[in-house]
């Protein structure tokens, strides 16, 4: 592909004389220029890829893409542009033959929510036969494989190059996950999304190499309804106006109020069997009744969200329903069913925020106690272990005090920051550092009516102590702890399993 062909929707101008050289490949981490390529020049976190522009020449790049001019050899193709990583956008878009042109494109961005919505969204269209790719938090699907994630809206040439590979894989669309991060720095950049989804806002993400203030962090969300052609919101939300600032798209609503154009009413939160649920019918766009097999009342926003892009797509409501049932998002609520007398759940909540949420929901059920099992990671803020233990005190019955990823720390003495929080307030607790044996503790002491969570990993599978990630899944742990209990251990706690 020729550099001028690259470059087309930018605004841009030539160093010297203007060169159209054909490129073989696109590249922005100067570890890895290939002959004959271009290298276009990123300001990181870290380092500034302006400086390795003149290395990237010597070891073979034909064209360097820069924001300001450069000392470098007249042979080379330079072009200066106002922003690199919006050239890369575009420019990725372009080596990867537009590939969002032949996809049905989601975006999904807000402070909660994201993740959970993404997986309903997915599923549904693959109920109704549509392939569906998948890019977020946990891990991206591009229609043949699975891969993790390194971050929640990946670079612009990683996003390209998956959704290149999901049109390849027979996909028909993708559901992505847009971050702030990933709105600022222009990572989804190059093209339109068909839709474009507000979840909720609230503080977060704010502080160095993230955002200055509140204001720049919901300037960044909005960013997202000038991209799409339809913005699906959140209407019951405090920032909905926020986000619809100088939008561009056509808008529909969801939510539980009465201006919401699809609103969700008989809102039913029940516990079966030790299965949380919650069902509710549907007015206004789309009359019907659904229930969720994911606890609590954001459940319900996060399904009004996914029945507001699936109905636009004319997906059956059959299909919805039957994808809402069986939806399971790895540690998302994550329900880990090994009894019919006590629910067990995982949750990624981590920090004092997404905790409250999490227990806040979870109480809504009325459980005879809630036990909140968490630790926390080293070398993090130790403010957050004492707002998470005081917010685990005052909304769980029971706190279980265990280890994280200590990273370069003693877990002790986490647990005992953690600790601090706790004694600010009056529920019981117990200290186990040992994870396996907090969780088999949990299980052991439940109670009829108990709703125990684990909070803090998620879908992690690994424990980080002193540089090395070791194995740790909690569903192995949970498994092996069932296998282990002797017969009349496994009749008291009435397992499943």
């Amino acid at each position: 592909m020729r550099l001028v062909e690259m470059l087309e929707g930018l605004s841009y101008h030539f160093v010297g004389e203007k060169k159209d050289p054909e490129l073989t490949g696109l590249v922005y981490d100067s570890r890895k220029i290939v002959p004959g390529c271009v290298f276009v020049c990123i300001s990181g976190a870290v380092k500034d890829g302006h400086e390795f522009a003149a290395m990237a020449v010597e070891n073979g790049a034909a064209a360097v893409v820069s924001e300001r001019e450069l000392e470098l050899p007249k042979q080379v193709t330079q072009v200066v542009t106002e922003d690199t990583r919006k050239a890369l956008a575009y420019m990725s878009a372009a080596w990867f033959s537009h590939p969002a042109d032949k996809l049905i494109t989601i975006g999904i961005t807000g402070t909660k929510g994201k993740t959970t919505t993404a997986y309903m969204v997915q599923q549904m269209l693959t109920a109704a036969g549509m392939k569906t790719g998948l890019i977020g938090t946990v891990e991206i699907q591009n229609g043949k494989e699975t891969i993790p994630a390194s971050n929640t809206t990946p670079e612009s040439y990683l996003l390209q190059k998956y959704m290149g590979e999901m049109v390849e894989n027979g996909c028909k669309a993708v559901v992505m996950e847009v971050s702030s991060q990933g709105l600022k720095l222009s990572r989804v950049a190059g093209f339109t999304f068909d839709f474009g989804v507000f979840t909720n806002l609230s503080p977060d993400h704010i502080g160095p190499n993230e955002h200055a203030d509140f204001e720049e962090y919901a300037g960044c969300k909005a960013k997202l309804f000038g991209q799409c052609r339809v913005g699906i919101l959140n209407a019951d939300d405090a920032y909905v106006g926020t986000m619809l600032d100088g939008h561009t798209c056509e808008v529909m609503t969801y939510g539980v109020s009465e201006k919401a154009d699809l609103r969700a009413e008989k809102i039913d939160l029940h516990n079966t069997d030790g299965r949380l649920m919650v069902s509710f019918r549907t007015v206004g766009k789309l009359t019907n009744q659904f229930s969720v097999s994911i606890p609590g009342m954001f459940s319900v926003y996060n399904a009004l969200t996914a029945i507001a892009i699936c109905s636009r797509l004319e997906v059956p409501a059959e299909k919805m329903k039957e994808a809402l049932l069986s939806v399971r998002v790895k540690g998302r609520m994550e329900p880990v069913p090994v009894s019919t007398r006590f629910s067990l759940m995982i949750d990624y909540a981590h920090n004092a925020m997404s905790l409250q949420s999490l227990l806040m929901a979870l109480r809504e059920y009325h459980p005879k106690r809630l036990v909140c099992l968490f630790g926390c990671g080293g070398n993090r803020s130790r403010d957050r272990r004492f707002e998470m233990g005081e917010i685990s005190s005052r909304l769980a019955d029971v706190t279980i005090v265990t280890s994280d990823n200590p990273r370069f720390e003693k877990p002790e003495d986490i647990i005992d920051d953690i600790l601090t929080g706790v004694k600010r307030a009056d529920g019981a607790y117990v200290t186990i550092p040992d994870r396996k044996e907090a969780i088999r503790h949990a299980i052991l002491t439940a109670e009829d009516g108990d709703v125990i969570v684990l909070a803090g990993k998620g879908h992690e599978d690994y424990q980080e102590i002193r540089g090395v990630k070791y194995p740790m899944d909690e569903r192995i742990l949970i498994r092996e702890i069932l296998s282990e209990m002797t017969a009349e251990e496994r009749k008291t706690c009435g397992l499943l399993m």
